[in-house]
């Protein structure tokens, strides 16, 4: 064999040693930052999933909330779609109806494994979109020292409307501090904490059947309870989002406040307790459930693949650990969640709350939707719409969105 033969044989057996060896790429977005324990933690699982599939690797893309969703919404639509995707599981409906994403097959004992009302946040047209990977039930913080202040009798934090009316009349002539942190500025922050108290009220935005159920007495008097304690929030809710009311709670100049688990850790000095969401005359206390999920992206090419990363991030104990390490409401039920109330009895706020909880609502244009809620609590108040007024405006809104 002559020189330039030899050197066409080598380089023709270099290339397929070097094709064998090539792994394929799965492109995984995640809407959030790349530091932190909940991170770190993800990257060690990839990589055992990838140890167990040598023939892939995961590419792993973290972008600002701000941007992400839009941008995992555009690359799908451009036919450039991520594998797989970490992101609020609100966005599922409309990737469904696009036609963007693939359903997650789950069986009958997997799905038992989920609380129901949690499993509702990823279901839509009666098919799963998405694996819970984030979970985040909400509760009332509440500043012991006004209380006492103020005289209150309540030792466990208001339990029902009627506490929290009190408590507002209380805080408000005995103190310097508000006694509410009512967030009513164009933010998605303002719907959530509504939709907090309509669930407490035993209400309903859609029901199981997809049929819009908002024009009804419970979410009437959850207008009526919010009208009712405009007097004791503070001043000008509508230039407030939660974010904006968490340092007046810190610096003892609101009251209460609705939040996460996870806000213990910026309450300040502030002696707080931890309670439910009070419920209304309807209802039981109940929490909104918000989840972030993972979705499966069409025609990336691995898409099987990147279904089975996502279970695996997602089996049982492994997305416990996960849970347990970022801070967040457990997604299922399992030894790890049932010691949380050992560790800290708050926890059980979070906990046995879930079970009457109710999911954002699952339409597909999720942003019309915030518009419109938004809206009707902003004109309520500001006393420019009478309860009725608004759950009737929101009602005819959304048949409105159903259709369309």
């Amino acid at each position: 064999m002559n020189v330039k033969s030899c050197l066409l044989a080598s380089a023709a057996a270099l290339f397929l040693g070097q094709a064998a060896s090539a792994q394929t790429e799965i492109s995984f977005i995640n809407c959030g930052a790349p530091d932190g324990a909940a991170p770190e933690q993800q990257n060690i699982d990839v990589a055992e999933w990838e140890a167990m599939n040598p023939d892939y690797k995961v590419v792993q893309e973290y972008v600002p909330w701000g941007q992400c969703q839009e941008k995992a919404i555009t690359l799908a639509s451009a036919g450039d779609p991520a594998a797989l995707a970490y992101m609020g599981s609100r966005t599922l409906p409309q990737l469904s109806d696009a036609g963007l994403i693939l359903p997650i097959e789950m069986s009958a004992e997997e799905q038992s494994s989920y609380e129901p009302s949690v499993l509702s946040t990823v279901k839509f047209d009666g098919s799963i979109w998405g694996l819970p990977r984030a979970f985040s039930t909400k509760a009332v913080f509440y500043n012991k020292a006004l209380f006492a202040e103020a005289g209150l009798d309540m030792p466990d934090g208001p339990q029902t409307w009627d506490d929290m009316i009190a408590a507002g009349k209380a805080i408000t002539e005995k103190t310097d501090a508000a006694a509410f942190g009512m967030p009513a500025a164009s933010f998605d922050n303002t719907m959530h904490a509504f939709l907090n108290f309509i669930y407490s009220n035993g209400g309903e935005v859609v029901n199981a059947d997809g049929e819009v159920v908002f024009n009804s007495p419970e979410v009437v008097e959850t207008f009526q309870f919010y009208k009712d304690m405009v007097p004791f929030a503070q001043e000008g809710p509508v230039a407030y989002d939660r974010g904006k009311i968490e340092p007046l709670f810190s610096e003892g100049k609101v009251a209460m406040i609705v939040q996460s688990f996870g806000y213990r850790g910026r309450t300040g000095d502030v002696d707080y307790g931890i309670t439910w969401i009070p419920n209304g005359p309807s209802g039981d206390h109940a929490t909104l459930l918000i989840t972030d999920s993972l979705a499966v992206f069409k025609g990336s090419g691995v898409e099987e693949a990147a279904m089975s990363l996502a279970k695996f991030l997602n089996e049982p104990m492994r997305q416990a650990n996960f849970d347990d390490i970022a801070g967040w409401t457990p997604v299922r039920e399992t030894d790890i969640s049932r010691a949380l109330v050992d560790k800290d009895p708050n926890w059980k706020y979070y906990l046995e709350s879930i079970k009457l909880g109710g999911p954002e609502p699952q339409i597909i244009d999720y942003t019309a939707l915030q518009d419109v809620m938004n809206e009707a609590i902003q004109g309520v108040v500001l006393g420019e719409l009478s309860p009725e007024d608004a759950a009737k405006d929101v009602a005819d809104e959304l048949e409105d969105l159903m259709e369309d």
